[in-house]
């Protein structure tokens, strides 16, 4: 933030100024007790602690127990990223099993990690209430799903089949609706 200040002296010359105000910045600490220092509309995009900031004010560190402190890293980036350049809806049902299809390359690129810690991103957007997080790292755990079959989803979430040949084809027969279209 910056405020700007114009002056004219006797001799016809400008003088311009400029102050610049420091951001008010919230600290947010990690599962793992580590600390960021955030900028408060950044940090705001969470639901959550927009929500703690207004109840108790922007003095007091912000805890956020179920989140670990990668997974804050990462939170924080694609909110920093997101403060400018404000996160397009994703189209429902997605068009495409290539996730770069319907959302920005920095989306598409953000969500290019290990499955472990895509969940542990749509975990921590579900608790912090960051909707275009939510949304977005949904959508490649869609994107992974769409077009494949159950033996295929089983193969790529490391899922056991616990059901017997005999109860997989009742649920087959019960779910056959799904199937059709």
């Amino acid at each position: 933030m910056s405020d700007t200040t114009v002056a004219t002296t006797s001799e016809d010359m400008t003088i311009t100024t400029t102050t610049t105000t420091p951001e008010i910045m919230l600290k947010l600490v990690s599962q793992d007790n580590d600390v960021f220092e955030v900028e408060k509309d950044v940090a705001c995009q969470s639901q959550l602690v927009k929500n703690m900031v207004e109840d108790s004010g922007v003095d007091e560190e912000i805890p956020v127990p179920n989140v670990k402190t990668p997974v804050l890293a990462k939170v924080i980036e694609y909110c920093r990223h997101h403060r400018t350049t404000p996160a397009v809806e994703i189209e429902k049902p997605l068009k495409s099993a290539n996730l770069r299809e319907v959302v920005s390359t920095w989306d598409g690129d953000f969500v290019e990690v290990e499955q472990e810690l895509l969940f542990e991103l749509i975990l921590a957007a579900n608790y912090l209430d960051i909707k275009p997080l939510l949304d977005l790292t949904c959508a490649k755990v869609a994107a992974m799903i769409k077009g494949k079959t159950p033996e295929e989803i089983r193969k790529t979430f490391n899922i056991v089949n616990d059901f017997t040949p005999e109860e997989e084809a009742q649920v087959r027969e019960e779910n056959k609706w799904c199937e059709e279209s």
